[in-house]
């Protein structure tokens, strides 16, 4: 028979029981202690906790100093380390000294840690778990306890589902809007379905704003600050007219809400829920609903923050650059030193288009220039680590492949030399022009700067040569220049076009460029 536990309490609470007949610890074979006045430790939530008697224990014990921790009902736990057939179990057993009051029932004595019993034998009543149960509920404890355990909003999301559901609120679906500070994308949307158990995530862009899908939703709504919407579905004079509501009914629901989910910042995101019971949502569902959205609106807020500072840092520094300052890297001298393909691109004749072109136009211009050198670089899986005016700035780490780190970075500069034509210049009948150098070497890839305005940038040769080779590819009319190094390794199309002094640069650099149709270097014109 099991020992009778006490009923899970309505508050958080801790009980000690003494056991009844012999209790033994065991490793293995090994008895570690054996006792018949040994105690049994309920506290909420916790599995139950076994403690023997000092005098019972049956192993050696070596006191383990640097060892503590600290617990805000029993005190502070002193760490034993047992000296078991010749083996030692680190920290394999605790005792709080001098307990809190709440614990004075097992001051002094011995408890074991997983790593030490593998078996415990009751020789009187086995020792038999308090039922599991919630002190404020299935939905207010989990947000107080286990929400925070969620690693994504998706994850959110379904856990909010289906916590709703077990405290009795019957939700079939749930629909989240939380918008997003991102160039390209207005915010993310969650949908939860009780009969799937799946979330669908969706990313839509700014289109969305004119579109009669949110034009004529509750998500537009109460996101314009007119307060929260609530539909009886079950009846055909509905008050609002959302085509949303029209296709829940058709899917067997009863009743709808949206209410606001607000930030810190003011800005209002949205939650609806729809329910498919036949008498809808309680007051009591509801009003529970309502008291709980700020603190569901904090969690949802935290995972926008990170995916807002993940966005901004990667429309501003690059993918990989963006990670690893989100990752720590954020203080001077952090970085490490690479080998990397450095690609400098610079729009020719920019100044020239800069004073003739009205701002508007000159600046579509850069628009189109950046776009297109940006995603060509990506595609050849390099980075464009800085805008520089009207150039870009571009690495290939090496990751100990040189060979294919310069391939990437030549086969990105021929594709833009190949493509900028297809950039007009306003009504000019002219096209955009490019002038690019590459160049490879070790450089230090992380944090200059003052302590407070700080610069994550690549240092080194290789990126001077790279801008001082664009330099000279607009003296020789070649729009794609290299070094012999990043030559040596693309395995075709590459020439040398002479010697030559670069500014900043030591000795002279033999400069490389793509073969034309009969062997010649290609030009672009002198510029």
């Amino acid at each position: 028979m099991d020992q009778i536990a006490p009923p899970f309490p309505e508050e958080y609470d801790i009980e000690v029981c003494p056991l009844e007949g012999t209790v033994e610890a065991r490793h293995g074979d090994i008895v570690l202690a054996s006792s018949s006045a040994a105690r049994v430790m309920y506290e909420t939530r916790l599995p139950p906790a076994v403690y023997f008697p000092r005098g019972d224990v049956t192993v050696d014990l070596q006191e383990a100093p640097e060892h503590r921790t600290f617990c805000p009902f029993k005190g502070t736990a002193t760490y034993w380390d047992l000296e078991v057939a010749g083996e030692t179990i680190v920290n394999g057993a605790w005792s709080y000294q001098k307990a809190l009051p709440e614990a004075e029932d097992i001051e002094g004595y011995i408890g074991f840690m997983p790593s030490a019993l593998t078996s415990l034998e009751c020789k009187g009543p086995k020792i038999a778990p308090r039922e599991d149960g919630n002190i404020s509920g299935p939905l207010i404890d989990w947000l107080m306890r286990g929400a925070w355990q969620c690693g994504s909003p998706e994850e959110l999301t379904r856990a909010l589902g289906q916590r709703l559901n077990a405290q009795g609120v019957v939700v079939s679906r749930i629909g989240i809007l939380i918008w997003s500070l991102h160039p390209l994308i207005v915010g993310k949307n969650y949908t939860w379905e009780r009969a799937t158990g799946e979330v669908v995530s969706r990313t839509p862009s700014y289109d969305l704003l004119e579109n009669p899908v949110y034009t004529n939703s509750p998500f537009r709504h109460v996101a314009n600050g007119l307060g929260g919407v609530r539909q009886n579905l079950t009846v055909e004079d509905a008050e609002f007219k959302f085509p949303i509501i029209d296709e829940l009914r058709a899917e067997g629901a009863t009743d709808y809400v949206a209410m606001p989910l607000p930030f810190s910042d003011g800005r209002y995101n949205v939650m609806t829920l729809a329910c498919d019971h036949p008498a809808g949502f309680t007051t009591a569902n509801l009003g529970l609903v309502f008291e709980c959205a700020t603190v569901i609106s904090r969690f949802y807020e935290v995972f926008t923050l990170k995916e807002n500072a993940s966005a901004l840092l990667g429309t501003y520094l690059g993918k990989r650059t963006g990670a690893r300052v989100l990752g720590g890297e954020i203080r001077r001298g952090d970085g490490d030193e690479i080998d990397a393909a450095v690609l400098m691109c610079d729009l020719r004749h920019s100044s020239k288009w800069e004073g003739e072109l009205e701002r508007p136009v000159y600046l579509d211009l850069l628009n189109r220039f950046f776009e297109l050198t940006t995603d060509i670089v990506n595609a050849h899986d390099g980075e464009v680590l800085k805008l520089i005016g009207d150039a870009i700035l571009a690495i290939f780490p090496a990751g100990g492949d040189a060979s294919t780190a310069c391939c990437q970075a030549v086969a990105s500069a021929r594709e833009i030399a190949e493509t900028i034509g297809d950039v007009p210049i306003a009504e000019t009948g002219q096209v955009a022009d490019c002038a690019i150098g590459v160049a490879f070497g070790n450089v230090t890839y992380g944090n200059v700067g003052s302590g407070e305005r700080l610069d994550f940038t690549v240092i080194g040769s290789a990126a001077n040569i790279a801008a001082r080779l664009g330099d000279l590819g607009k003296q020789l009319g070649h729009q794609v220049v290299t070094t012999r190094e990043v030559a040596a390794a693309t395995p075709d199309g590459l020439v040398s076009v002479g010697a030559y002094e670069l500014r900043n640069v030591t000795g002279k650099t033999e400069a490389f460029a793509p073969t034309g149709g009969e062997g010649e270097p290609s030009g672009a014109g002198a510029g």
